[in-house]
C-alpha cells in the first residue's frame, strides 16, 4: 500500500472526528519514514532523531497490519493508531507490536470499556475521554513484558 497516493472516493468525509485527530499525522510520518528508510541503507551512523523517526515509522507499519477479513471496530482501530502516533509503541520491540496491541485491546475492552464506548458513541475522543485513555495506556504499557 502506498500511502502517498491511497485515497478514497468519498475521501476524509468517511471519517469520524476521532480517527481524523489520531491519523492526521500518519501520511507524513510514514512518508518520512518511506524516504529515511531508502537513505538509511546508505548511511552508517545516523543521528539519534533519523533513528527515532526511523523506529517510530517501523512501529506505525507494524500497527497498521492486521489480519485479513478481521476488521476491527472504529474505536478500537482509533485506539491503536492513537498509540502509534503518541509514542506508546516507540519502546516496544518491532516484533512485539502485534502482541502489544492483541493485549491492550484486551485491557481496554475487559478494564475500560467506557472508553472504548465513549469514543464509539461520541465519534471523537473529548479531553475527559483522553485522559482516560491516557491513563489506561500509560498503566498497560507500564506492565507490558
Amino acid at each position: 500500500m502506498n500511502v502517498g497516493i491511497s485515497v478514497s472516493r468519498v475521501g476524509s468525509a468517511a471519517q469520524i472526528k476521532a480517527m481524523k485527530k489520531v491519523a492526521g499525522s500518519i501520511k507524513l510520518e510514514l512518508a518520512q519514514y518511506r524516504e529515511m528508510a531508502a537513505f538509511a541503507q546508505f548511511a552508517s551512523d545516523l543521528d539519534p532523531a533519523t533513528q527515532k523517526l526511523l523506529a517510530r515509522g517501523a512501529r506505525l507499519t507494524e500497527v497498521l497490519k492486521q489480519p485479513q477479513f478481521s476488521p476491527l471496530p472504529v474505536e478500537e482501530e482509533v485506539v491503536a493508531l492513537y498509540c502509534g502516533t503518541n509514542g506508546y509503541l516507540d519502546g516496544i520491540d518491532i516484533g512485539d507490536v502485534t502482541r502489544y496491541e492483541a493485549g491492550m485491546m484486551r485491557d481496554l475492552r475487559a478494564n475500560h470499556a467506557d472508553v472504548l464506548e465513549a469514543i464509539r458513541v461520541e465519534k471523537q475522543i473529548s479531553d475527559a475521554t483522553e485522559a482516560k485513555l491516557k491513563a489506561a495506556l500509560d498503566a498497560f504499557t507500564k506492565a507490558f513484558e
